[in-house]
């Protein structure tokens, strides 16, 4: 049965359009809302697709309209995706804590109560959103990149890393590195996945970096003034890319945090990298 796509929203923006949609989620057993933009050229033809995973407590919204991408997008004629980060809702479980629960995802597929009814984001987002995209909007699935913030850069990273093929390259800005071994992980993945850390291995950017590595090009921007820094474990990720002799670009930026300041600054480079991977023969 073909899913309902109700548009909540669409504005014209640098000779695109950035939409709002929303559908009900055959993954996470709720509706979820997601942003897209399409650039111009997507009136012709399809365009390539730039993934945009985002943070702790973020919505769809928040890199929608702070990290300033559609401008560099609309100019590399690349659509760019904003998935939500969880499930929501009433009935949808929850915490009082911002790092769990709603708006705290992490990018997985729970199998522990009570998250696991609809805490199925890695499916959201590996299988059942690229489906639906790729089926009512001028998308060139075959061409697809990824790129986070935080939260999302671990989604993006493992991501890339467990679906060999998929996208044509990845970055990450400010991305939690090594989650099973930092207090922004070991909680969610043992709330969400239980006790057997074998389990958490795959949603593990540093290890799988040892493990399988990316057969592309890798970005990663974090700030020197990253007041999260201890939590993002970087040093890890680093020494496995350098163990690994991944091909990989990773920049401290001086004088940096962990905002959206930060990221928007970076975000020009960062869908030029990627538009350099997706229109490569």
């Amino acid at each position: 049965m073909e899913t309902t796509l109700e548009t909540v929203s669409e504005n014209c923006a640098f000779g695109g359009v950035q939409g709002v949609y929303r559908h009900q989620s055959s993954s996470t057993n709720c509706e979820m809302t997601f942003g897209l933009f399409l650039p111009e050229e997507a009136k012709d033809g399809p365009v390539p697709l730039l993934w945009y995973l985002s943070g702790l407590t973020c919505t769809h919204e928040n890199a929608m309209t702070k990290a300033g991408a559609q401008a560099w997008c609309a100019e590399q004629g690349i659509a760019m995706v904003f998935p939500d980060t969880s499930p929501r809702g009433e009935g949808v479980a929850n915490d009082e804590a911002y790092d769990l629960g709603q708006g705290a995802g992490f990018y997985v597929n729970a199998t522990q109560d009570p998250w696991a009814p609809h805490f199925q984001m890695w499916d959201y987002v590996a299988e059942e959103l690229p489906a639906l995209l790729g089926e009512r909007f001028n998308l060139d699935m075959s061409r697809q990149a990824i790129t986070g913030h935080s939260m999302g850069g671990h989604g993006a990273l493992t991501l890339a890393m467990n679906l060999p093929g998929r996208y044509r390259s990845v970055s990450a800005f400010a991305p939690i590195c090594n989650p099973t071994n930092s207090d922004w992980g070991r909680k969610q993945l043992s709330a969400y996945l239980g006790a057997d850390e074998s389990l958490w291995a795959k949603h593990d950017a540093s290890l799988l970096m040892r493990d399988v590595g990316f057969d592309g090009p890798v970005l990663i921007d974090t700030g020197t003034a990253d007041q999260f820094g201890d939590l993002l474990k970087t040093e890890a990720l680093a020494s496995a890319i350098a163990e690994r002799r991944q091909e990989a670009t990773l920049r401290m930026q001086k004088g940096y945090d962990h905002s959206y300041f930060f990221v928007s600054t970076f975000m020009e480079e960062h869908v030029s990298f990627h538009a350099d991977a997706l229109y490569r023969e």
